[in-house]
């Protein structure tokens, strides 16, 4: 089989690809840093490369997404791109951006009960009066301090390691335990240094959180992009690609695993400690996110009746999965409630208490998969929504994440504004900037019920007019251009097309249809919700106003709506700090009721009329 050199720029990276390959296959192998946000099937058209040689002529699929002067440029889709000889590829939109990744959650007070334990003991040397094993002599000292009647047990390697360490220590030695398992020796005295961190792993973005265990302090707060996202933009399209490509669960694991350690030690950085005083991780994330952590096969979490492998709360040594910490340390995963409801949403409802409320709450996690619960103290409903990718930009002509060049608000007023993330010419818009424009365009009756951009001809409210200069052509349907080429930092026009309306309708539809099939199911009315918890990033930073408008969420509920940041997170961190709030994720996650709405009669019915705004 023939053999072509590809050159990926910037970076000059160099690889052999055999012919026929994709422009795809070459850039995931070079391992340069670029996304495929619909996992390369051809629907997104966000690949955009420049290509020199060697490719064929577009195929009718690519001409969907290029317009006449893209391909004369040379601008081709790398997942539609075949490879027939040598050629460079220049990555066309590969920029280093400053995302805006949500940091702050919800915060509440916690009792300090570290998951692990150190405890000094000062061990009796032997002598030949008392020839007694090390290890019997260990025991006997951790059962005066920790427990006297424990049955201790020690890990092979710390077994191995006792003599040298006790006899360098001059028998005064730190011992760090969970339950009665001895995990760790150190000497002498180490009990005064005990770190943690918290993570997040969400399906755009990985935020940790270094803590001090034994007075409960925030050290530092890292976070990056989720690398995963380079093999898809959403859930489904990570699964597929893990059970379907050679190797792609391992790949998918290898990933975020690899990102988590970096930020490990960009955290112990930060707050000036050494990756040794790190003795505990905990990770929250949907239940898709927690097996490819855990490098579990997620292949029936997507297939009906959806079954993950585990629900339970696990944990292993961080050793396992190479995360670079204390030998002693090990990794906490939370719980889940289902194949589409993780550990995530379980985080959120510990870190707001949603558990012990006395009043009956709705706490929404929009993004690419919707988790929505509603109730109160012991009985709570939840469900998933297949929301789609449109509130993080994957499936929308112009998105993009919220990230510098992204347009994150618009406003109607006399005439059309918008605010772009990083003050630079725009890029792109992100969900809610959709979602602002789109609500905007349906107050002035721009945008219809039924979704339908109208015709300048057929719009009647007086206050649309001086917008109507907006509303133009693309492939025959009407759109609305936010900026003109002139004003884009890429040199092409931002602009809201039918397609994307279509697809937040979609969104918007299967959220508020969660919405009031838990509503129906709990036996109450929109007038019951005292309030609406919005979680997550895009929860956070769209206007509720907006969200209201278009019936995202319950218009009645407007004023009852409180942002509560990265609630996943504040429970990953209550979690990390106290034993109690980790066996309560359990409980919690054993106790929601899980409603699965494609099984749900007249959910068909509901969706639909869902949809008109």
């Amino acid at each position: 089989m023939k053999r072509c050199k590809v050159v990926i720029q910037p970076g000059n990276r160099e690889i052999f690809a055999s012919e026929g390959d994709t422009v795809m296959d070459a850039i995931r192998g070079s391992g340069a840093d670029f996304d495929f946000p619909c996992g390369g099937k051809g629907r997104c058209g966000k690949c955009r490369v420049r290509i020199v040689g060697g490719a064929d002529s577009p195929s009718d699929g690519e001409k969907e997404f290029l317009d006449e002067e893209e391909i004369e440029a040379g601008i081709r889709l790398a997942c539609f791109t075949a490879i027939h000889g040598d050629m460079e590829v220049r990555l066309y939109e590969e920029k280093k951006r400053e995302h805006k990744i949500l940091l702050a959650g919800e915060e509440r007070a916690v009792f300090l009960e570290p998951l692990l334990k150190k405890t000094y003991v000062e061990v009796a040397q032997p002598t030949l009066h008392d020839q007694s094993s090390d290890w019997k002599r260990l025991k006997e000292s951790l059962a005066l301090k920790v427990n006297p009647g424990g049955k201790f047990k020690i890990r092979l390697p710390v077994l191995r390691s006792l003599p040298e360490t006790l006899r360098e220590s001059q028998h005064r030695v730190t011992v760090v335990t969970e339950g009665e398992e001895v995990l760790g020796i150190e000497g002498p005295d180490t009990t005064r240094t005990m770190f943690g961190v918290a993570f997040d792993i969400g399906t755009t973005t990985v935020v940790g959180y270094l803590m001090d265990l034994l007075t409960g302090k925030e050290m530092s707060v890292v976070s990056a992009l989720n690398p995963q996202a380079k093999f898809g933009a959403d859930v489904i399209t990570r699964t597929n690609f893990a059970d379907q490509e050679k190797n792609g669960l391992e790949i998918l694991q290898t990933a975020v695993v690899e990102a988590i350690d970096d930020l490990v030690g960009e955290a112990a950085e930060k707050a000036g400690i050494r990756r040794t005083d790190i003795y505990a991780l905990t990770m929250v994330g949907n239940t898709c996110m927690h097996h490819l952590f855990a490098g579990l096969n997620p292949k029936y979490i997507a297939l009906s009746p959806y079954v993950p492998v585990t629900g339970d709360a696990l944990s292993f040594d961080a050793a396992d999965f190479r995360i670079h910490i204390n030998p002693a340390g090990k990794v906490f995963l939370f719980p889940n409630i289902a194949g589409f409801v993780g550990g995530d949403t379980v985080a959120v409802i510990l870190a707001t208490e949603l558990d012990r409320s006395g009043d009956i709450k709705l706490a929404v996690d929009i993004g690419t998969n919707g988790e929505i619960v509603l109730g109160f103290g012991e009985r709570l409903v939840s469900c998933s929504t297949a929301a789609g990718p449109a509130f993080e930009g994957a499936q929308i002509s112009s998105g993009m994440r919220g990230a510098i060049g992204a347009i994150d608000h618009v406003y109607f007023g006399d005439q059309l504004k918008y605010s772009v993330i990083g003050g630079v010419k725009p890029e792109g818009i992100c969900g809610s900037g959709l979602l602002d424009v789109v609500a905007g365009l349906v107050r002035l009756g721009i945008v219809d019920a039924n979704g339908r951009i109208l015709p300048p001809d057929s719009i009647t409210n007086p206050s649309a007019r001086p917008f109507l200069k907006h509303i133009v052509k693309n492939n025959k349907a009407n759109a609305f251009l936010l900026a003109d080429q002139g004003s884009t930092g890429h040199g092409r026009p931002i602009m809201i097309t039918q397609k994307d309306v279509r697809e937040l309708q979609l969104a918007k539809g299967a959220i508020s249809t969660g919405i009031k099939i838990l509503m129906e199911i709990y036996g109450i009315r929109t007038e019951d919700i005292k309030e609406v918890l919005l979680a997550g990033a895009f929860g956070n930073y769209l206007d509720p106003r907006s969200a209201c408008a278009i019936g995202l969420l319950p218009p009645e509920l407007e004023n009852r709506i409180k942002m509560v940041g990265n609630a996943a997170g504040s429970g990953s961190k209550l979690a990390l700090l106290s034993r109690s709030e980790l066996e309560r994720a359990s409980q919690i996650a054993g106790s929601v009721e899980y409603v699965e709405l494609g099984a749900y009669a007249g959910f068909y019915d509901m969706f639909v009329d869902s949809l008109k705004f």
